[in-house]
Parts: structure tokens; C-alpha cells; sequence
């Protein structure tokens, strides 16, 4: 089975720390969470206290609490909200919690679902599932018994990547962060 550690250590290494670009449509982030859309995350009171410090925000990373509280967040909002610890492969398993981070778990549901519909050879080598965005036992079976795992995790990359380019088409100051993107699709 996936392991949160592992999938999480990807995934803080391109969030990075704080931020609060004016292109950022999140405002104002620690570690990825971003305050416009997580306002009543426990941590903003932290952030917000060592704000009034010295070497703000490098302080930040030494606050106390401060980091356990990121890693819970994720835990409960992103891993344990898709079920991805039931998934045996830790690859796949990584690529849907950094893209549930990246771009809502709904949306990382979707693209495993259309994924895995795209790659049964019209129904042959199994039933399409629902898309429904909801990951639930008949999608945790058809990742965990796939004949080919890495023609799934390019298809995920596949997906990932046209999502990228469309929100980029229809909003052209989110190429800022096209490059940053692209570390996301491995």
C-alpha cells in the first residue's frame, strides 16, 4: 500500500514555502495551502503571529507546531480524502495526491477514472467506471489490478498536462506558472 510520507515529500519539495504573488489566484500560500481558498486553516493564525517577527517568513520554518499543522491539512484534504493509501502502486499514488494538491481532489479523481476508461481497449479488458470524481472501491480494484501501471501514469501526466494548457488558454496570466507546472508531470 501507498504511503502518505513518501507521496508528501514529492509534493512539499515543489510547493515550496510562502508566497503572495498578485498573479497567484490562491493569494497568499505557506507550503501550498493557500489562504483564499483553506481561510479557517488552524496554521494562518501561526503565519499570521510571526508576520509581527523578525526575518519574516523565513521564521516560519522554525515556528513551532507550525509544520505538523501542514502535514495534517494534507493528510486529511488530500490523501485520505481519495483513498490513496488503498493503492498498492506508490507512483500512481504520488501523481494523484500532488495533482489533488495542485488542482482539487475532485479533479485528480476525474482524470484517474477518464484515465483508466481510456486505457481498457473499449470495455475489453474491463468496464468503464463511472466518472464521477469520486474514488470508491471499483476504481481502488481496477488501479490496483491495472495490466500496466506506467501506461496509466503517463496517461495521468497526459491529462494533467492538457488541463494545464487549457487554464493557460483561457486565462494567459496563469503562463506564470506554466514552467512550475511542468515539474508537477513526471
Amino acid at each position: 500500500m501507498a504511503k502518505f510520507a513518501t507521496a508528501y515529500d514529492v509534493t512539499r519539495k515543489i510547493e515550496g514555502g510562502y508566497a503572495n504573488h498578485p498573479d497567484d489566484k490562491g493569494g497568499e500560500t505557506w507550503k501550498g495551502i493557500a489562504r483564499n481558498r483553506w481561510p479557517n486553516w488552524e496554521g494562518w493564525k501561526i503565519v499570521d503571529v510571526m508576520k509581527g517577527k523578525e526575518l519574516f517568513p523565513s521564521n516560519l520554518y522554525s515556528a513551532p507546531g507550525l509544520q505538523t499543522k501542514v502535514e495534517s491539512f494534507f493528510r486529511s484534504n488530500f490523501w485520505n480524502i481519495n483513498k490513496l493509501d488503498l493503492i498498492t502502486n506508490q507512483l500512481i499514488a504520488n501523481e494523484l495526491f500532488d495533482t489533488g494538491v495542485n488542482m482539487g481532489t475532485k479533479t485528480a479523481a476525474i482524470m484517474l477514472q477518464e484515465a483508466l476508461n481510456l486505457l481498457n481497449q473499449r470495455g475489453t479488458s474491463y468496464p468503464d467506471l463511472k466518472v464521477d470524481g469520486i474514488i470508491g472501491n471499483k476504481t481502488i480494484q481496477t488501479v490496483n489490478n491495472h495490466s500496466s501501471p506506467s501506461k496509466l501514469l503517463k496517461t495521468l501526466n497526459i491529462l494533467q498536462g492538457a488541463k494545464y494548457i487549457s487554464i493557460i488558454k483561457n486565462d494567459p496570466t496563469q503562463e506564470t506558472w506554466f514552467n512550475g507546472w511542468l515539474e508537477r508531470i513526471s
